[in-house]
């Protein structure tokens, strides 16, 4: 497959709007991805600043949902480890997700470079992934994207509290789905051809096997390695 040229690295404005604009498609999914987490939260104990803070500071919503799983009244040292653990083990994707933009921020300065990654996030990595396959050379495009990203995932933290906080049961209205779903929303565009069918494919399968065996969100680690062993040893063709 021939590969894309770029233009020298630029970081501007005018391509910070632009990646702005780009995702506000996905805005109205993740507010909903980010309200799931506010009333999860609420149901947990937290108060409304308490998990706004926690949307705004950490950023890392699948991470957050598997804390709140885990999340007790009465923490002790191996409870607080073993939570630390599973939730490094899910964030363990963005060290290749942010390798994966080595190539193109490399030539920034190191305030630009790795200042944008914490805006790091799954929807604006596979979006401003797509705009560099393009042929897109502006990285404010990944900052622009991250930014509105981070905004909406805070406020729609706070409305979810708000609202789920009086909600009996969150997976009677559906809420557990939505996470799924979100994550469905963002890989389709991203769609290559048969290497992520098989990586997918896998991963999927493994996942679920694995959750009717193991208890808590294991299944999330273990299907991911999985499908990236499949993904890595299958052929393009």
């Amino acid at each position: 497959m021939p590969q894309t040229s770029h233009s020298p690295t630029t970081f501007t404005l005018a391509g910070t709007a632009e990646g702005l604009r780009a995702m506000m498609p996905l805005i109205p999914g993740l507010f909903v991805f980010a309200m799931a987490f506010g009333a999860a939260a609420a149901q947990k104990g937290l108060t409304l600043v308490e998990a706004s803070l926690f949307s705004a500071m950490v950023f890392a919503g699948l991470a957050q949902m598997v804390a709140l799983e885990g999340w007790t009244q009465h923490w002790s040292v191996t409870a607080l480890l073993t939570l630390g653990l599973l939730t490094m083990a899910v964030n363990t994707r963005h060290v290749l997700m942010a390798a994966a933009l080595r190539p193109w921020f490399a030539p920034l300065p190191a305030w630009q470079s790795y200042g944008a990654l914490l805006l790091l996030a799954d929807n604006n990595w596979a979006l401003a992934m797509r705009y560099r396959t393009q042929g897109g050379s502006d990285a404010g495009y990944f900052v622009g994207a991250g930014f509105i990203t981070w905004l909406f995932w805070v406020i729609g933290t706070a409305a979810g509290h708000v609202v789920g906080g009086g909600i009996p049961d969150p997976k009677q209205v559906g809420i557990d789905v939505v996470v799924p779903a979100f994550f469905i929303a963002i890989l389709i565009p991203n769609w290559k051809g048969r290497r992520e069918a098989v990586g997918w494919g896998v991963a999927a399968a493994v996942a679920i096997g694995v959750s009717f065996v193991l208890p808590g969100w294991w299944f999330i680690v273990i299907g991911a390695l999985a499908g990236a062993l499949a993904g890595g040893f299958t052929d393009e063709r």
